[in-house]
């Protein structure tokens, strides 16, 4: 593994250093320097005018490039791998949708495969599985399908939940079982996410006395106000949003995609939350980077039937299905909502998923010690170049 000195202008987690030297050795990041005439006579990567900004990390996405994990292929998780390294992500979680027990099965061992044999050229490094569906409520499935929705069953959880590859557990709070689903999933050091919801405060407070510390996209298939007075009648109720914005120990994360939420909302979430809760996430499906036509969500064989007309991906009624975008465009899409404070964007792309997903030692920023991945950035956040491992792709 050959080493690299680069020199950019180097975001890390606080502050951008101008002009920085970062020395790799042996796939990872032995120093970070600002550059001198010392240097002029080592053979160095120039990237004088861009940004060199820590790998992206994302923990919810499906899939991309005509293929989805739920596929349960080798060949889908390469796939989908190497379209979101193109885009800027270096450390991926697989995350699975509703399905039958063999789709899951079939879906974490084939994540399994390309992990322990990974190697640069498979794209993204499989950092962990998030097991996302299939428990989800009847009423939030959204765009997943409803054939493949359960409450949590234990011995299914138990098997799933034991394997070291699954780092992120999710389950609507209000399900029968949930409980003990987050409480097992707890024990087996999962990071806990409720998602897929239609949960009220009480259920929510239950779920976070059992270890629940997250909520999947924010604003997307969660509980409101609206849809719990639904459920509820009046007096009305408070939900996942409240819960999330009143709880200190909660995070969550956004589809920055320009297309799932405004710009109002993205700034007010990065204002109320702040980059150490709020992560940025794909959510994307197997659309992107493809071109406009007729998609499975979830399995090849049996995932709900979407459409993509290019920009964004729907669902048969019209409904927002995922997205079909890569890390790239969460991140300039977060920079031009909240102002382009560069430190806080790529935080919330890189060492905040990572630190929520129990990996921030190895990867998530540019320190000393941790994995050599890198994204080159254009002065307008376009990927040039995409370093893994210490490696160019």
């Amino acid at each position: 593994m050959s080493d690299l000195l680069i020199k950019g202008n180097a975001i890390l987690d606080e502050r951008i250093i101008e002009n920085a030297l970062i020395r790799c050795e042996d796939g990872r990041i032995s120093s970070v320097e600002e550059f001198s005439p010392k240097h002029l006579h080592e053979k160095i990567l120039d990237y004088t005018g861009r940004f060199v900004s820590p790998g992206f990390v994302d923990i919810h996405v499906h899939g991309a490039a005509g293929a989805d994990y739920m596929d349960g292929t080798e060949e889908a998780v390469r796939t989908s791998n190497i379209a979101h390294a193109k885009r800027g992500t270096t450390s991926i979680f697989p995350t699975t949708t509703t399905g039958s027990f063999k789709q899951l099965d079939d879906m974490v061992r084939a994540c399994e495969s390309v992990q322990s044999a990974w190697t640069p050229s498979d794209g993204a490094r499989v950092a962990g599985i998030h097991f996302y569906g299939p428990y989800f409520a009847k009423d939030k499935v959204g765009v997943h399908s409803r054939e493949g929705r359960r409450d949590p069953v234990r011995e299914e959880y138990e098997y799933f939940l034991s394997k070291p590859i699954i780092k992120i557990a999710t389950c609507a709070s209000e399900l029968p079982g949930a409980l003990e689903f987050f409480d097992f999933a707890k024990a087996n050091g999962c990071f806990i996410t409720c998602g897929h919801s239609n949960a009220c405060w009480s259920e929510l407070e239950a779920a976070h006395d059992h270890g629940m510390r997250h909520v999947d996209h924010f604003w997307c298939a969660m509980s409101s106000v609206s849809s719990l007075r639904a459920r509820f009648g009046t007096p009305m109720e408070a939900g996942m949003e409240q819960f999330v914005l009143y709880n200190e120990t909660m995070s969550t994360e956004v589809i920055a995609d320009g297309i799932h939420l405004s710009d109002d909302l993205l700034r007010f979430a990065y204002k109320m939350i702040g980059p150490r809760r709020l992560g940025l996430v794909t959510d994307a499906n197997r659309a992107m980077d493809a071109p406009p036509g007729k998609y499975r969500f979830g399995s090849k064989d049996d995932g709900t039937w979407v459409f993509s007309d290019g920009k964004s991906v729907k669902g048969g009624d019209g409904s927002l299905a995922s997205s079909m975008h890569g890390m790239d465009r969460m991140v300039k899409t977060m920079a031009r909502s909240i102002g382009r404070n560069l430190p806080d964007v790529i935080r919330m792309a890189s060492l905040t998923p990572a630190e929520l997903a129990g990996v921030s030692t190895e990867v998530g920023s540019i320190e000393v010690g941790k994995q050599a991945d890198l994204v080159i950035l254009s002065h307008d956040l376009d990927v040039e170049q995409v370093i893994i491992g210490g490696q160019l792709l």
